[in-house]
């Protein structure tokens, strides 16, 4: 805003003065929404149980993994065969084992081996509380009384789902 004064001797003189700011004001609320997660990663990619037939084989550790959740009533984690027989890798051979002979032991197993059935997970570990700050590692042991079967390497996929609660 320019003020124009007139002086004493007729002159118009400007002189500048500084113009008021009008100002308003209102605020916002910030919401952040955080939903629930669960990851399942550093999965051992896989494992091996050698022996001869009628041999029982134990592999400790056999899988580790680490299970990582926000939620605060915690987590599952089942495991389960995506098929019913271990196939053989060698062309032509006919022999199988069957998964049920493949058996588990987590955390919720204590000392004792729960047999694999596919189409029925098994839970082999589980907690009441979310994960600690990088993710909880759980290993699971597996063990097998290999059969009576030709010499070979058998196969099978084994399923890992970890859910919260």
């Amino acid at each position: 805003m320019l003020l124009l004064v007139l002086t004493a001797s007729g002159v118009l003189s400007g002189m500048g003065a500084t113009a008021r700011a009008d100002s308003g004001s209102d605020s916002t609320v910030a919401n952040v929404v955080v939903d629930t997660s669960i990851t399942l990663t550093a999965m051992t990619p896989s494992f091996t149980l050698r022996g001869i037939p009628g041999e029982t084989v134990t592999e400790k550790s056999a899988v580790s993994m680490r299970v990582t959740t926000n939620n605060l009533a915690g987590y599952v984690v089942t495991v389960r065969p995506v098929s019913t027989e271990l196939v053989g890798s060698i062309p032509g051979n006919d022999d199988v084992i069957p998964t049920s002979l493949l058996e588990v032991r987590g955390p919720e197993q204590g000392n004792g081996f729960t047999s694999l059935t596919p189409g029925a997970p098994v839970q082999v570990a589980s907690s009441a509380v979310r994960a600690v700050p990088g993710g909880d590692i759980i290993d699971s042991d597996y063990r097998i009384t290999i059969p009576p079967v030709r010499s070979d390497t058998y196969s099978g996929t084994l399923d890992y789902v970890a859910t919260t609660l």
